[in-house]
Formats: structure tokens, C-alpha cells, sequence
């Protein structure tokens, strides 16, 4: 198979180790509505998800209510990972080998106010060539619309690129648009991970180098 021209990330769960971070914010949230979320409803019904997804599935809520408790979430997010210690070594160091070979994009459900200062916090922002982050589409994943959003951005055909994913709803919303997918363990059990290309146990450089050499 030849070496893929572009590396995207998902951002929650992949690129950021954040989904036990997530729920914990989900979870003061939602109970604060009277609607309390169990972790394994969170793993099994909504990791992954578009953020409108979560917040107003689980709540029933739209509208100016929704967008206020989203950016309530996001705020909470922030304040606890806008460190960028969500981002392991490793990972920090595979990205940066990566963007010395090929561009770098991040697509994700989470939105841009989140992701920016995470990226910045762990001295990764000049190594990313693009995101696509929840503010710049309409359907959220599993819709592939992210994807073909960033493959537009980047001018390259879905057989050129690899996407990282640890979800079924990102896997999904990655094969959708024809790439090929790697899904990362650690959110979901590999059943769940079993429409991906290849699962792995964690991206570090010695990943990125075997990638981009094949």
C-alpha cells in the first residue's frame, strides 16, 4: 500500500486523551438537568458524537439553550485540558514526525474554541496544516462531511490519506469518505473498533515511521 499523503487526527479520544475527561464534564452537567449519565451510557451510546448530539440528545434541548450548555461544556473543557496534558509525548512526538513528511489536519466533533488552545498548549499548532473542527460543517460525524471537507482543504483524493479514529461513529464517518482508518484503543473495545483498517494500541513515531515509509 503506498505511503499516505496526509495524516488526519481525530481530536477527543485520539490526538487528545480526554474521553474519562469528557464524561466527567458531561456528567456534572447532565446532572445538574436531573438527566445523570453513567459512564457506560456515555461509552456505548455517545462517545464520539457530534457535540449537538450529545448535549441535546441526551438533554432534549435546541435551540439558544443548547448552544448556551454547549459553550458551558466547552468553557469546562478548557479550563481543565487548555494545558494541552490531554497530549502525551509520544503522540506530541509522532505528530511532529509526521508534519516532516506529509501535512497534518485534525478532524473532529469538537469545536475550534476547544481544540486551538489544547494544539497551542502542547506546541503543536505550526505542525497542523488544517482543522476541521464542528464549527465548519453542518452534519457532525458519523457523517462524513468533515472528512470530505478536509480532503477538499487539502486537495487530495480519500485514497491518499490515513485518518486515526478511536470511535465507531469517527471510523464510520472516515471510511464514509473513503480513507483509510486506524483506529486507536483505549475508548471503545476492539469489536467495536472492527470496521477500521487496523487497530493499534497508541501513536507514537515508530507508527508514523512504518506508515509513511509503507
Amino acid at each position: 500500500m503506498p505511503a499516505p499523503r496526509a495524516v488526519l487526527f481525530d481530536f477527543n479520544g485520539t490526538l487528545s486523551q480526554d474521553e474519562h475527561l469528557l464524561l466527567r464534564i458531561y456528567q456534572s452537567l447532565f446532572a445538574r438537568y436531573g438527566k445523570p449519565l453513567r459512564e457506560e451510557e456515555y461509552f456505548g451510546r455517545l462517545a464520539g458524537l457530534a457535540e449537538e448530539a450529545i448535549v441535546g440528545g441526551w438533554l432534549g434541548v435546541d435551540g439558544p439553550l443548547l448552544g448556551s450548555l454547549m459553550a458551558e461544556r466547552i468553557d469546562a473543557y478548557t479550563a481543565e485540558a487548555g494545558d494541552g496534558a490531554t497530549v502525551s509525548a509520544e503522540i506530541r512526538a509522532a505528530v511532529r514526525y509526521a508534519a516532516e513528511c506529509v501535512p497534518v489536519a485534525i478532524v473532529s466533533g469538537a469545536f475550534r474554541a476547544e481544540i486551538e488552545p489544547v494544539v497551542a498548549a502542547a506546541g503543536l499548532t505550526d505542525l497542523i496544516s488544517t482543522i476541521v473542527a464542528a464549527d465548519d460543517i453542518e452534519h457532525g460525524k458519523p457523517d462524513p462531511e468533515g472528512y470530505l471537507r478536509a480532503l477538499d482543504l487539502l486537495g487530495l483524493d480519500a485514497a491518499e490519506v490515513v485518518a486515526f479514529e478511536d470511535t465507531e461513529a469517527g471510523i464510520a464517518a472516515a471510511t464514509s469518505a473513503g480513507l483509510r482508518c486506524i483506529a486507536v484503543r483505549g475508548t471503545l473495545s476492539d469489536h467495536r473498533l472492527a470496521a477500521a483498517g487496523e487497530l493499534v494500541d497508541a501513536i507514537d513515531v515508530v507508527l508514523l515511521q512504518r506508515l509513511l515509509a509503507s
